[in-house]
């Protein structure tokens, strides 16, 4: 492959657990993907690691508190050194870039992902909080711009890889697969004494803290139900979530002549990395295979909502729209938080979210800045309300 097809590749939280695997299926084809741009919030040593080896025409380190250690670490190395949250914003800016993968957690992703929808980018989108929070932004500016949004969730790039060559107009309704995380079987009541520990140990997927403790709560699944509104157009009531422990399949997809297509795979995240790279072609990869004898017994149950708060409240937002959506995500954020630093316990998170959703703004805005500060507005109420339970 030429160097004129090389993609020019910028990474959007390179340290966390989608960019160093994102990081990891480039490695093994140099020959057609280039690293130009790094970024983390806090990880400065690991950002320093990934540029000596990578070599990017640049890296950024949010917290600016750790500009002085990266810049020194990178001394004498052709990398330029940036700091802060706007140079984050703007990494996709920062050198000529086609691909932009947005592998960054929560709100934080969404001015990035605006930006690079507005540079008319190839996005890998992995921040799912951006189209839960203003998916009715992005799907108006990605087509005013002429961008291409591929998923990377493994169940969002399972429904795609399932309508490639389909009319969507055919599709009657979609299953998101959930494996039920590490308390599956539990009544909400069981759930009380739970450890972070223990809701951090997910059966099947190796994912970041925040991730894991959504999974442990569905709300992961929720906040999907809410991203594949936005990514395939569809209405709430076509959306659905389904228990399949072996996580082999990833999604279904039904049409109105009652055909499904479902996409199977190993739960291994480098898949959905490396489709989305490549897409529209798919290239020879050496990652895990899934054998045949391993789909000897897959179960596929349904989703008991009174073990599952989080989805509920999810499924709600998802229906009321507006501003919800919104209001959901940043309390979220916030009780996860507080719960992985022992300050509420497990079945406090979705008591946060309630009251928070109950006392929600009504309305909606096509301004991000304001939808900004709506989740700065509810972030604070959602801290304040958590001291209450201490």
């Amino acid at each position: 492959m030429t160097i004129a097809q090389t993609q020019n590749i910028a990474i959007l939280g390179s340290t966390g657990s989608v960019g160093q695997q994102a990081l990891e299926v480039i490695d093994k084809q140099k020959d057609r993907y280039r690293i130009v741009t790094l970024t983390a919030m806090n990880n400065a040593q690991l950002l320093v690691k990934q540029a000596i080896r990578h070599k990017p025409e640049a890296v950024v380190i949010g917290n600016e508190a750790h500009y002085t250690f990266v810049k020194d670490a990178l001394k004498g190395l052709p990398v330029k050194v940036h700091g802060g949250t706007q140079a984050i914003n703007d990494a996709c800016t920062l050198e000529p870039v086609d691909t932009v993968i947005t592998a960054l957690v929560g709100i934080s992703g969404l001015t990035p992902t605006l930006n690079a929808i507005s540079q008319g980018r190839k996005i890998l989108l992995a921040n799912k909080e951006s189209l839960v929070v203003a998916g009715h932004i992005i799907s108006r500016l990605t087509e005013k711009h002429r961008a291409t949004v591929i998923p990377v969730d493994s169940e969002h790039s399972a429904v795609f890889q399932c309508l490639m060559g389909e009319n969507t107009l055919h599709v009657e309704k979609i299953f998101l697969t959930a494996s039920g995380g590490p308390f599956r079987g539990m009544q909400r009541n069981e759930l009380s004494d739970v450890t972070k520990e223990q809701a951090l140990q997910h059966p099947n997927w190796d994912m970041g803290d925040k991730i894991s403790i959504d999974s442990a709560t569905m709300m992961n699944k929720g906040l999907e139900m809410i991203e594949a509104r936005w990514m395939f157009s569809l209405r709430p009531e076509q959306i659905d979530v389904i228990i399949h422990p072996q996580s082999i399949v990833h999604a279904i997809v039904q049409f109105y002549d009652g055909s499904m297509k479902a996409q199977l795979g190993v739960p291994d995240m480098r898949h959905p990395i490396a489709f989305a790279l490549d897409y529209p072609s798919r290239s020879h990869s050496d990652l895990p295979r899934l054998r045949v004898e391993q789909m000897h017994q897959m179960v596929f149950e349904p989703v008991n909502k009174m073990d599952y708060p989080c989805l509920d409240l999810a499924v709600e937002a998802m229906y009321k729209n507006g501003l919800m959506p919104c209001v959901l995500n940043a309390s979220n954020e916030v009780a996860v938080e507080a719960f992985l630093q022992n300050i509420i316990r497990f079945n406090d998170i979705p008591e946060v979210i309630s009251k928070c959703m109950s006392e929600a703004p009504e309305g909606d805005t096509d301004d991000p800045d304001h939808l900004l500060e709506i989740d700065s507005e509810i972030r604070e109420k959602a801290k304040a309300l958590i001291k209450t339970f201490s």
